[in-house]
Parts: structure tokens; sequence; C-alpha cells
């Protein structure tokens, strides 16, 4: 079923003090994410490094059976190919894959501010890596985590090999990716994946909690550990030495640095402005 709404009101973007709240609302489709949905919230999450508006963001969805469960798959492609080009060529897919949902991770992964992951109901494929390239993640008891890739005969995309043996480890991963099944909150707290686990009706004052104690932190000092721990994943330790170094310089600069000195030594508590 289309939805022929405003992208704005499929994807919300509301401010709650320094807090973004970002919401996937598509009811309609599940909150599956079409490619528009799918950019408007990479082009959110990029602005966010530049507007300075937000200091923390939280990324959740409407209701509480779903989260997202991936791809919009009743979404129409439209092609402008020419017409005696068969309507599959080779390369095609990796390339539409490149421009699409691999320019969304990145904008998460790399997006300057903490983000928070209010996981409201089931997170299946691209759907559960939208949760886990998110630097916490808060689960409803309603959630469920599914690499559902392997029931319908598909390879795990979406930066799925890449995040969870990073987060979860190898073996854990080829139990979730080979087999399918599903992965309950109690279960996925036990191995890492999520953080918390919290009532329904608890989910959406808990990361509010979370979101605003980042809000009100040194915001910089925050975007700079995201980048080192990010960083640390694919570095060695000479490369992450020198990576420490630019940035614990680069944050010397800031005027939540010199406040954090300042408090210190004055024996108060700092004062963050985010900058």
């Amino acid at each position: 079923m289309a939805d022929d709404r405003p992208l704005e009101e499929q994807i919300r973007l509301t401010y709650r003090g320094k807090v973004a709240w970002v919401t996937i609302d598509r009811p309609e489709v599940g909150n599956a994410l079409n490619p528009p949905c799918r950019d408007r919230l990479r082009d959110i999450f990029k602005e966010f490094n530049s507007n300075h508006r937000a200091r923390a963001a939280v990324l959740t969805a409407t209701g509480d059976k779903l989260f997202c469960p991936g791809a919009d798959l009743s979404h129409k492609y439209q092609s402008d190919r020419a017409d005696d080009l068969p309507e599959r060529v080779i390369g095609d897919p990796r390339q539409m894959m490149l421009d699409g949902q691999y320019t969304l991770f990145p904008a998460i992964l790399d997006c300057e501010i903490p983000v928070v992951a209010a996981v409201n109901g089931t997170a299946a494929g691209m759907g559960a890596h939208l949760a886990l390239a998110c630097d916490l993640v808060i689960c409803s008891e309603k959630a469920k985590f599914v690499e559902v890739f392997a029931r319908r005969g598909l390879v795990p995309d979406a930066l799925g090999p890449w995040l969870l043996p990073r987060i979860i480890g190898v073996r854990r991963t080829m139990e979730l990716m080979l087999f399918a099944e599903d992965l309950l909150p109690d279960q996925a707290l036990e191995w890492g994946l999520v953080n918390k686990v919290v009532g329904p009706d608890e989910l959406e004052s808990a990361a509010s909690d979370w979101a605003e104690r980042l809000a009100a932190g040194p915001t910089r000092s925050f975007g700079f550990t995201k980048w080192l721990v990010n960083q640390s994943l694919d570095s060695d330790r000479a490369t992450m030495a020198h990576n420490e170094a630019l940035a614990v310089e680069l944050n010397t600069y800031t005027a939540d640095s010199e406040e954090g000195v300042a408090s210190f030594r004055e024996r108060r508590e700092p004062k963050w402005k985010g900058y």
C-alpha cells in the first residue's frame, strides 16, 4: 500500500530541547523504508553535524509491534534505462545499494552527536541494522531482532555482516544469520546487542532520559569519542595512537574542554555548552 503523505510526515523530525527525535511513521507498511524515506533519514543525520540545534538524537518508530522490518518491497522503482536493455543488468543492484542503503548507515555511524535507538517492536533485516548502527540501544520487552535474510534465501546486507561480529562476535553472528531465528530482548541484552530492556510504556521515558543526559554533556568530546571507538574496529595500534593524539589535541580547543578543567580546579559542577 502506497503512502502518499509528505516525507516529513513519514519520517518525522521533532525537537525536545536539545534532543532530536527521529520517528519512522509508516504504519501502512509496518514502518518499512522505501528509498525516499531512507534518504530522508540519511539527510537528517548528516545535517545534525552542521546545524548544532541538537546535541543528542533518538531514533524510534510508531506503534508497539514493528520498529522496522527492512526495505519496503511494495515500492515501485522507476527506470529511465534505454528500451533495448534487459530488465536486469549485472552491476545495477550493487550500484543501487552503494548509492542507497550504504549512504544511510555511515550517516548514523559517523553522526557527531550521540544517537539512542528506542526499539519499540520487531527490528528485522535492514531494520535491525538500523538500530544497531546507533550508539546506544534501548528496546521494549515487545521487541525482537531478526536476521531474516536466510528465511528468504537472501544474503545479509545493510552492513549487518560488518556490525554484528563487532558487537556480539563471529559465532553468535553466524548463529543469527544462518538460522534466522528471533532474538528476544533478554537474550539480546545478555549478548550485548542492546544496552537496556524496558516495559513498552517505559521506552519513551527511558530513551528520553538517556538522550537528555547526553544532550547536556560535552558534545564535541562525545563526537571525538564516537570517532575513536568506530576507528578502533579497523585500525592497528599505531594508527589508533595517532588518532587519539589528534582527537585529544583538537578537543583542547573546545570551550567545554576549558570548562572541564576550570570546573575541576574550582571544585564545582561543569556547565557544558556543547562546543
